[in-house]
């Protein structure tokens, strides 16, 4: 199952073709299905090329079941033929044919191109492959899109003087095991189009360098990420100064990845989530890994590394943390899109982070990011565009949680837990959100009568769980928070 199949991707196996999810790279096309005329599958493939490459198996269903294509008869070379009668301008997509089991299947292998957009010869319409759906481009995406594809070229670029000893042998073996491949990591790389061979001499493309040299700075300036921690929430700067943790970090992508993680993970305070269904307040980090990491991953695939003197910076205040990266977001991509449009501005470093397993999805990754903020009871990320870098806020709660209710308070909510009704926990859950609240706010939260409200939140001042802070008797503006003790 794991023996690779193709003899121009070793990746594939037979276990990956039919129980890969398909995604940016990877898309199934069967017998039974409505769209599988040529001129169809050529538009999937127009979407690959002018995207970021891929493969298109056809004669796979979606349920991984191989199929016949001998079973087309004569109209099997329409297929064969289907790059050169329906894509303009020439391409770059080479034919498997693969047999399994005496079933016939084609492997489209499409590169992708950092050039030229590509179209349907019949109709010029342009198209773009975005996640695992196909889309339909007008006019100003495509230019859009042209635009976009120049800046791609750095990544494409010879790295001048570059040293083969600076390489990271163990990582380049972790990544020839990963794809199966059994012949020279050098000639991998020369196949992943991460350099050029000529006259047996190896051109290392930039991306190669920032995936895989131990130094990636000593050719790309600020090709690094930087930590830095400020005390309290705003930075200051001379006799203020309020920096306490300034580190650099300096590694290929894949480790920086690890490192960062780690030190990240050591870096970050835990504060109590309520749980409503249970009543028990667990214990989470002060920022979901999932939103974080998440957001580097994108900041280190986006980033244009043409722009140099300014590395990936990570600020951590006591409310918040801020990702920010150089260059603008990718032309396919504007603020309100974010979580749903995906143009990686360096498809090659993104192509091999997903090999390596460090992205499921790219662009994906950006709705884990609010999922996991939501799931964590946080505030919904906050991406910004300014100055020509893009910006990830995601901010906490963990500096109002530990001054606002007591471990007193909390044994006794999950002491009592089943003894309230659902209107005095979601009391309970509305004021550990917001911290403090009004009756009128409460009410309008629960939807529940104003004196019931009223008498629950007096129950729970008498119980020592509350305070309300109002020196008047009747005070409709008059503040509920937990008791500090």
């Amino acid at each position: 199952m794991n023996t690779p199949i193709s003899k121009i991707n070793t990746i594939v196996t037979l276990e990956y073709l039919q129980t890969q999810r398909e995604n940016q790279y990877f898309e199934r096309k069967g017998l039974g299905e409505k769209d599988i005329k040529p001129a169809k599958i050529a538009e999937e493939l127009i979407g690959m090329l002018n995207a970021d490459g891929g493969i298109l198996v056809f004669g796979v269903a979606d349920n991984g079941a191989i199929e016949d294509l001998n079973t087309l008869g004569d109209k099997i070379d329409s297929y064969r033929k289907l790059a050169f009668d329906f894509i303009k301008p020439p391409c770059n997509i080479q034919l498997e044919e693969i047999e399994i089991d005496d079933k016939l299947i084609f492997l489209f292998h499409v590169e992708q191109d950092l050039e030229r957009v590509f179209c349907q010869k019949d109709s010029d319409n342009v198209y773009l492959r975005v996640l695992d759906t196909n889309r339909l481009l007008d006019r100003d995406r495509i230019k859009k899109l042209e635009y976009d594809k120049s800046i791609r070229r750095f990544e494409e670029e010879s790295s001048k003087n570059f040293d083969i000893d600076d390489f990271d042998q163990e990582l380049l073996e972790e990544y020839r095991q990963k794809l199966n491949y059994k012949g020279d990591a050098y000639d991998l790389l020369t196949k992943r189009h991460l350099t050029q061979k000529k006259e047996d001499v190896h051109l290392f493309k930039n991306a190669a360098v920032l995936l895989f040299a131990n130094d990636p700075e000593k050719y790309i300036p600020s090709a690094s990420m930087r930590y830095i921690r400020y005390e309290g929430i705003t930075a200051l700067t001379g006799s203020s100064h309020n920096v306490i943790k300034d580190e650099r970090f300096e590694n290929n992508i894949p480790r920086l990845l690890e490192e960062i993680k780690l030190f990240l993970k050591a870096s970050f305070k835990d504060y109590y989530f309520l749980d409503i269904d249970t009543g028990r307040f667990v214990k989470v980090p002060e920022y979901p890994e999932e939103a974080w990491l998440e957001g580097i991953v994108n900041a280190l695939c986006h980033r244009s590394y043409n722009v140099q003197g300014n590395a990936i910076y990570i600020k951590h205040f006591d409310d918040r943390l801020e990702i920010s990266n150089s260059g603008p977001l990718p032309a396919q991509v504007t603020i309100e899109n974010i979580k749903s449009e995906r143009f990686a501005r360096n498809p090659r470093i993104a192509r091999v982070l997903e090999d390596l397993g460090y992205v499921r999805q790219l662009n994906e990754g950006v709705s884990r990011i609010y999922e996991s903020m939501e799931k964590s009871m946080l505030s919904v990320p906050e991406y910004s565009e300014k100055n020509g870098n893009v910006y990830l806020v995601l901010r906490n709660r963990i500096s109002r949680h530990s001054k606002t209710i007591h471990d007193t308070v909390m044994e006794k909510i999950e002491k009592d837990w089943k003894k309230y009704n659902e209107t005095q926990r979601r009391i309970l859950l509305f004021l550990f959100i917001r911290h403090t609240a009004t009756l009128g706010e409460i009410v309008d939260y629960i939807n529940i009568n104003e004196n019931t409200v009223r008498t629950y939140l007096n129950k729970m001042i008498d119980d020592g769980m509350l305070d309300r802070l109002s020196e008047k008797q009747r005070d409709k503006n008059a503040v509920y928070r937990f008791k500090k003790q």
